[in-house]
């Protein structure tokens, strides 16, 4: 079909008639304009599927507008974006908007004027900007992380120097207690007096003790009385003991009465007559004439007899004697029973722990007498601090101050074992390989007490190199406080 057959279309017409018409006026264009639009979407309407039309608000999508006219209505329709009043003013003067707008309105049953006109309300959503790191920031991140740690190493430095040099970091400063003042009124005084200070105690007025809501009243509380605690820990009394001839008086008594019950027995007919004890000594005297007759062989049975009575000897006194699961069953129940009696706490001060055989002897006799504690080794002296039953704890006190030699010296047997960490002064040898001199090595026991429980859990050691690591191995069971006394005594 050739375009002349398309009166309606919206493309250029070639006919005669236009070729010699003469220029249009601007209303007369708008009109031509605004009826190929309308036959335009006339057109559309009809060509919707299944003969139906399309959706209002679909009508519009393929109109045309003039280039010119498009672009100053958008820029128009910019510069009045911001000021709501400016636009609605432009619309009533019968803008090309309005003029759409009045076209939807009569196309589109859905649109409502009142809502197209009500202005944005609420606060709109600004984009997020975008957060840029500073230059350099990482860079002094990472520098003041280098100065910390050069800090650290300093530190260590210095303390491995004043350690060589023999100057502590702490050595005269002690830990200061301080003391608050205290307070105007006693929580304890006051229900007493009416007031914030001491001073109205002075005021008889202010006193709160003759008055109806005093604490103190006319009435007597008497407590109840408490079994003392030392009481129920306290080990059964053992009977009086016997002197060495009444234990043999009774002996006597009670083997006559049992050997009188076995002839009564023998005499009844209750038990057969045992064979006779035949010995070396009354050999003749027991056997008579086979004795006489066969010498030899008499001997022989008494030898014989001899060996299997002592046998059966040895075999009762095995069948009595306890193994060693029940012997060690037997050591902790009787250990744990002297520490039912209450927890004692001795602390000992020694000079050098020079000599391996000393460590050894400390630590071997604090496990079997199940003794708890720690021992701080440090290079001017070592700390003992042991706690447990009285019955351990006074065994461990004469080993500590009578039975270890502590002015004496040996070769460790194995140096690498014994030097394992790397401290000259826990070697027994100087530097020249010669034993070092312990004459003037001692030990002196500082303080001994008694505490409600134990504050370590089994018995350990420690090599400190300076006092601060030897006051926080003490703190964990809050005895530090044994580390100053230590320093101060002499």
């Amino acid at each position: 079909m050739s375009q002349h057959s398309q009166p309606g279309g919206l493309g250029p017409q070639h006919d005669g008639a236009s070729r010699i018409q003469k220029t249009e006026s601007a209303a007369d264009r708008m009109a031509a304009l605004k009826a190929r639009v309308a036959a335009a979407i006339g057109t559309s309407k009809a060509k919707g599927g299944l003969n139906v039309g399309l959706h209002p608000a679909l009508e519009d999508l393929g109109s045309w507008k003039p280039a010119g006219k498009a672009d100053a209505a958008n820029g128009q329709s910019q510069s009045l974006r911001g000021s709501p009043s400016r636009a609605s003013a432009f619309d009533k003067r019968g803008s090309p908007d309005s003029f759409g707008s009045q076209q939807r309105n009569q196309s589109n049953p859905y649109f409502d004027d009142k809502s197209a006109t009500q202005e944005p309300s609420g606060r709109q959503r600004m984009p997020r900007q975008l957060v840029f790191n500073q230059k350099g920031k990482y860079i002094q991140q990472g520098n003041a992380l280098r100065r910390q740690a050069a800090l650290e190493a300093m530190k260590k430095r210095i303390a491995e120097q004043t350690r060589k040099a023999g100057i502590d970091e702490d050595l005269d400063v002690e830990k200061n207690f301080v003391v608050d003042a205290p307070p105007n009124l006693e929580w304890w005084d006051e229900g007493l007096v009416n007031g914030s200070t001491y001073d109205d105690v002075d005021d008889p007025s202010k006193l709160k003790i003759h008055a109806d809501d005093s604490i103190v009243t006319e009435y007597i509380q008497h407590p109840v009385a408490l079994e003392p605690y030392q009481d129920r820990l306290g080990a059964p009394a053992k009977p009086m003991y016997l002197t060495s001839k009444e234990q043999a008086k009774i002996r006597r008594q009670r083997r006559m009465a049992e050997l009188k019950e076995m002839q009564a027995k023998i005499r009844l007919g209750l038990v057969p007559a045992p064979p006779p004890k035949v010995k070396k000594g009354n050999l003749m005297r027991v056997l008579g004439d086979a004795a006489v007759k066969d010498p030899t062989a008499v001997e022989a049975r008494v030898n014989r007899e001899i060996a299997d009575r002592y046998e059966k000897h040895i075999e009762a006194n095995e069948s009595r004697k306890l193994t060693k699961e029940q012997q060690h069953e037997k050591t902790a129940a009787n250990q744990q029973k002297d520490a039912n009696k209450g927890i004692h706490v001795l602390v000992f001060k020694i000079t050098s722990l020079a000599n391996g055989q000393h460590r050894y002897k400390i630590w071997r006799n604090a496990e079997q007498l199940a003794l708890s504690g720690t021992c701080v080794m440090h290079p001017k002296f070592s700390l003992v601090i042991v706690e447990g039953g009285p019955y351990s704890i006074n065994k461990y006190k004469k080993l500590m101050l009578n039975r270890i030699k502590w002015t004496e010296n040996v070769q460790a047997r194995d140096p690498e074992r014994n030097n394992r960490g790397g401290q000259e002064w826990l070697s027994p040898e100087d530097s020249n390989g010669d034993l070092k001199d312990m004459s003037l090595n001692e030990c002196k026991l500082i303080f001994e007490g008694e505490q409600k429980v134990r504050n370590f859990k089994k018995w350990g050691s420690k090599i400190c190199e300076t006092d601060a690591e030897a006051r926080e191995v003490l703190a964990r069971a809050k005895m530090d406080s044994f580390w100053s006394l230590a320093k101060g005594f002499s």
